[in-house]
C-alpha cells in the first residue's frame, strides 16, 4: 500500500534521504510505503513566493522588480503568459483582458484590474503594447490608460536542475502614477499583486502536462 504526502521544504531542511534540498521553499511530492519507506523519485512542484523590490527612479516614479524560479520548462511559462486572452481567468489582480485590434498587426491587449486597498477601490485600465522575442522576453509599454507610465518586460532563462528543466521568471516595471493617486498606494497595491500574479503562473503552469 502506498500514501502520498505533501509538504514544503526549507533550503536548510534535509529530506527523509538527508539530502540537503537545494531549491528554499520548493513544494515537494514524496511517495510512501506502507513501511514509511520513501520510494525515490521525489518531484518539486513549484516555489511558493516572488522576491518583490520596489526602487525609487525619480520624483513619483518607481521600478518594481520580481524573480522567482519555476520548475517547470521554458515554453510553458512562455505559453501562459502569452496566452493574453485568458490571463483574468487565473490572475487575481486582473477583471479584465483580452487582445484588441492593433493598426500595424502588432499584439495589443487592454486589461483592466479591480482591488480594494485599506479604504480605497484601486482600478485602472491600461491598453498595452507588446513585442514578444521567443523564448526569452515580452516587453510592453502603456499607450493608453490610468498611469503617466507603465511599461517593463517578463524575462526568461533556462535552467537545469536534478535532471528537470526549469525557467528563471524575472519581471520589471515602471510605473508612474497620475498626480490624484498617492504614490504609497500604487507601490504597496502593485507589489502585492505580482506577488499574487507570480504564485498565480505558477500554479497555472503546473497543470500543463511535462512532455
Amino acid at each position: 500500500m502506498l500514501k502520498t504526502i505533501n509538504h514544503i521544504r526549507t533550503v536548510n531542511e534535509p529530506n527523509p534521504q538527508n539530502e540537503p534540498n537545494p531549491h528554499p521553499l520548493i513544494q515537494t511530492k514524496e511517495i510512501i510505503d506502507a513501511d514509511n519507506i520513501l520510494i525515490p523519485g521525489t518531484a518539486p512542484v513549484y516555489p511558493t513566493e516572488a522576491h518583490v523590490h520596489v526602487k525609487k527612479v525619480g520624483g513619483r516614479k518607481r521600478q518594481i522588480t520580481a524573480h522567482s524560479n519555476i520548475i517547470h520548462p521554458i515554453e510553458n511559462v512562455w505559453k501562459v503568459l502569452t496566452d493574453y486572452d485568458a490571463l483574468a481567468d487565473f490572475l487575481p489582480s486582473l477583471s479584465r483582458s483580452r487582445r484588441i485590434h492593433h493598426p500595424n498587426s502588432g499584439i495589443r491587449v487592454e486589461q483592466i484590474g479591480t482591488q480594494r486597498f485599506f479604504k480605497f477601490n484601486f482600478s485602472a485600465r491600461v491598453v498595452l503594447d507588446l513585442e514578444e522575442s521567443f523564448p526569452k522576453e515580452i516587453n510592453f509599454r502603456m499607450i493608453e490608460g490610468d498611469f503617466k507610465k507603465f511599461s517593463g518586460k517578463w524575462n526568461l532563462e533556462s535552467y537545469e536542475t536534478e535532471g528537470l528543466q526549469g525557467t528563471r521568471l524575472s519581471y520589471t516595471l515602471e510605473v508612474l502614477p497620475k498626480a490624484i493617486i498617492p504614490v504609497y498606494i500604487t507601490e504597496n497595491r502593485l507589489s502585492e499583486d505580482i506577488r499574487s500574479n507570480f504564485l498565480a503562473i505558477h500554479k497555472r503552469v503546473a497543470q500543463i502536462p511535462v512532455v
